[in-house]
């Protein structure tokens, strides 16, 4: 049965391990950490929800407690995250997960632990805070700021191929 459910889901776990730790090595670990996590805990799966979102959640948190052990946010005092703001980044949102997946490696590992969590994974401003034990406030910079770094990238990208800039 692990041999099953481990070929079923080892890919889609393995893309959520790697948009966290982004690179190889560590995206492995995450991912025999992760299945160790989930054979250990079969039992407690309710049939709440699906049974890959249970995996997933599983997976995500390996993935940011890893993180929390290997690198510290960067700290945002509350006077400079009142100055950030997130207007008019839409061409952001509505990007493929796909489009966007390299530019986010590219990301500090504090902006890019919020923005996948926020914007890939859906979680909201407050779980993210209780997660990785920051402020709501914190994490809505950390995602203004990563947001704001890929729009550079972005527009760097288009200047590249020749096109003008991206207003968003």
């Amino acid at each position: 049965m692990q041999e099953i459910l481990y070929k079923k889901f080892s890919p889609k776990m393995y893309g959520v391990c790697l948009r966290y730790s982004g690179n190889v090595d560590d995206a492995n670990d995450l991912l025999q950490e992760g299945f160790i996590k989930v054979f250990k805990n079969l039992l407690k799966f309710r049939g709440d929800g699906s049974f890959e979102g249970w995996m997933r959640r599983i997976f995500v948190n390996t993935s940011i407690e890893h993180f929390r052990k290997k690198v510290k946010l960067y700290n945002v005092t509350e006077v400079q995250e009142n100055t950030i703001e997130d207007s008019d980044l839409n061409i952001l949102d509505t990007l493929a997960e796909k489009d966007i997946i390299i530019l986010v490696n590219e990301l500090s590992p504090g902006y890019k632990t919020v923005f996948n969590m926020h914007v890939i994974e859906g979680y909201s401003h407050k779980e993210i805070a209780g997660m990785l034990g920051i402020t709501e406030g914190t994490s809505k910079s950390q995602l203004a700021r990563a947001k704001g770094v890929l729009k550079k990238s972005l527009e760097k990208m288009i200047n590249k191929a020749g096109n003008d800039t991206i207003n968003i």
